[in-house]
């Protein structure tokens, strides 16, 4: 018979072989179609019953990789791989092939019910697509391209969980700085200018070794980061000196009790610097800002917003490849709102 759907637990499943013109081209499978809803069950069967037939028709060389075999062939970084382990138990034994974009979006509310879109997007979808897509360039199954979350999605799953995803960060400015510098020791208060300035990472911050300063020319050699080349980029006079006045300090690797090669900022990890910044800001008397928003989101919403600076040059100067992210993702305006409104009111009435 065909396949059919049928309700198994929360989850709707497929039953049946897959037939051209009355004719059996599979065996008798059972199989998840990864649906909460029989319509999706449907358009699930109705997806894989034409690529059985073009796949009968065409060929299957391309089709009998397993999603394990292409996990294997798949350069993960440990991050990645611990995306990958929570979703291995559900596409195990599959062939690529099989694995619908509708299949792969429904994990998300599955595997983590109570997390935002943009989180299943992050850590199920792209890592799964980013391995069938490798497979893919290596010749050995057929790529995968996968809708997006819709914006009802994203909001409808805000309100399941009564949180809403997507807050608006808070940028670090002058004044904020300012505070955390006059409570901060010599190392966080320099940490702190030199990424509000540089529009520097945190991770490229505390990579910095004495050898990749030269003060004389005034600039500091930063590492590679999301696909930016290492590369000089030049400092403030200000700058300069608050980085002369440092010592190099060795920090301790995270697990056992070796000491590291010397780092301008003395932290070890990306991470290592949170706690103490939180009692820093408690000390001023400062909402605590993480580094990405005090420092790049501080950058740039300073540069654009408050100085003026057209996109282009402000971009270039963060280090940006494409000028208009960061204006999306990057300015925040100071604007009160009560403020606007009362402008708006009295320019009508004026």
């Amino acid at each position: 018979m065909p396949l059919e759907p049928y309700l198994r637990g929360d989850i709707w499943w497929a039953r049946g072989k897959i037939e051209i013109d009355g004719q059996a081209i599979t065996g008798y499978r059972r199989i998840s179609t990864g649906a909460f809803t029989e319509a999706g069950a449907r358009d699930w069967i109705a997806e894989e019953t034409a690529r059985q037939r073009r796949r009968y028709i065409v060929g299957d060389a391309p089709d009998a990789l397993t999603f394990d075999d292409a996990i294997v062939l798949y350069p993960a970084k440990p991050a990645t791989a611990k995306m990958l382990l929570r979703v291995l138990p559900e596409l195990s034994g599959r062939t690529v092939s099989s694995i619908t974009p509708k299949e792969l979006r429904s994990l998300g509310p599955k595997l983590m019910p109570a997390c935002a879109t943009d989180t299943w997007w992050r850590e199920i979808v792209t890592p799964v697509r980013a391995v069938i897509n490798n497979a893919h360039d290596e010749g050995l199954c057929p790529p995968i391209r996968v809708r997006g979350y819709s914006r009802k999605e994203r909001m409808e799953q805000d309100a399941q969980r009564g949180k809403q995803s997507r807050v608006e960060k808070t940028p670090g400015d002058r004044v904020w700085l300012a505070k955390f510098m006059g409570k901060a020791d010599v190392y966080n208060a320099a940490l702190a200018a030199f990424m509000f300035e540089t529009a520097a990472r945190i991770g490229q911050a505390v990579q910095l070794r004495p050898q990749d300063l030269d003060l004389m020319n005034g600039r500091v050699w930063l590492a590679e980061s999301k696909g930016h080349p290492a590369q000089w980029v030049a400092i403030s006079r200000d700058m300069v000196v608050k980085l002369a006045n440092l010592k190099a300090k060795q920090p301790r690797a995270q697990i056992g009790y070796q000491k590291l090669p010397p780092r301008v900022f003395g932290y070890a990890t990306p991470t290592s610097m949170h706690a103490r910044w939180r009692t820093i800001c408690k000390a001023a008397g400062i909402p605590y800002l993480p580094p990405h928003q005090a420092g790049r989101h501080g950058f740039y919403t300073e540069m654009r917003v408050r100085q003026g600076l057209d996109p282009i040059s402000a971009a270039k100067a963060g280090r940006w490849a494409d000028s208009a992210l960061p204006d999306r993702v990057y300015a925040h305006t100071d604007l009160d709102e009560r403020n606007l409104r009362e402008r708006a009111r009295s320019s009508q009435t004026s």
